[in-house]
Formats: C-alpha cells, sequence, structure tokens
C-alpha cells in the first residue's frame, strides 16, 4: 500500500539534495505516518487508519468524528 494519509491525501513530495558546489540530485520528501486506532462513539466500533502526524494534531483539537466527516467530503474515505 502505498504511503498516503487516508484523512488528508497526503503523500511524499519530491525536492532537490544540494551540495555545496550546487549539485543537485532528486530525492523524496517522506510523510510521517502512523498507524492508529480510532474509537468512534457514535458508531461504537474502533478504525485503524493510517494518518500523518500533522492530522493527529487535527484530531486531538477537533475530534475524530469532525475530521472523519470532513474527510469523506473531500473524497479521501471511503463510506
Amino acid at each position: 500500500m502505498s504511503r498516503v494519509c487516508e484523512l488528508t491525501g497526503k503523500r511524499a513530495m519530491t525536492g532537490n539534495n544540494v551540495s555545496h558546489a550546487l549539485n543537485r540530485t532528486k530525492r523524496k520528501f517522506s510523510v510521517n505516518l502512523v498507524k492508529k486506532r480510532f474509537y468512534i462513539p457514535e458508531e461504537d466500533k474502533w478504525i485503524t487508519l493510517k494518518v500523518a502526524t500533522s492530522a493527529l494534531k487535527t484530531i486531538n483539537k477537533k475530534g475524530i468524528s469532525a475530521v472523519l466527516k470532513e474527510a469523506r467530503a473531500k473524497g479521501f474515505l471511503k463510506k
């Protein structure tokens, strides 16, 4: 499975390594993903999501239900 956040859609970006002599070679900026279980009280069940750590901060602030609703509206999450 690809390294993509299931809530925000964040994925790896590309860029350059730049040496002191300004030589440029391609590199990849990976997303900081963690596999995390969340409890949804409305549905009385646990779900496991692969989310970016920046999304975890948003979940702590808004709550999992609100973030899931936004992700479904944007089309990142199924159901």
